[in-house]
């Protein structure tokens, strides 16, 4: 299992088999969750956003990041770094958000 389904299909006809099936289909749909819930707090998954930017909209709490999905090495010779992403140093809509650099040593 990858990823969940955004929109499971469970089953649209409501003849006399209709509650064995959907019991089925939900059975089948909670067992895909809880293995997926039991992957991130086990440690064994992790999920990352990434974007171009630090968030300008949505709420956020202090220490959620952002992956930068576009690294590049910036900064003048002497000082260059990667821009890796941002972190949220306040909470709120969008939240206070700081650059995460790693320096290059170029």
């Amino acid at each position: 299992m990858n990823q969940l389904p955004e929109r499971p299909m469970l089953p649209q006809t409501t003849d006399q088999k209709w509650p064995e099936r959907l019991t089925f289909q939900l059975t089948m749909l909670l067992a895909d969750i809880n293995r997926a819930v039991n992957r991130l707090t086990g440690g064994r998954m992790v999920a990352v956003l990434a974007l171009d930017a630090a968030p300008t909209a949505g709420l956020w709490g202090i220490g959620d990041e952002v992956r930068n999905s576009n690294p590049q090495e910036l900064g003048t010779p002497g000082s260059k770094y990667i821009l890796r992403g941002w972190i949220c140093t306040a909470a709120g809509e969008p939240g206070t958000w700081k650059e995460q650099r790693t320096l290059t040593g170029n």
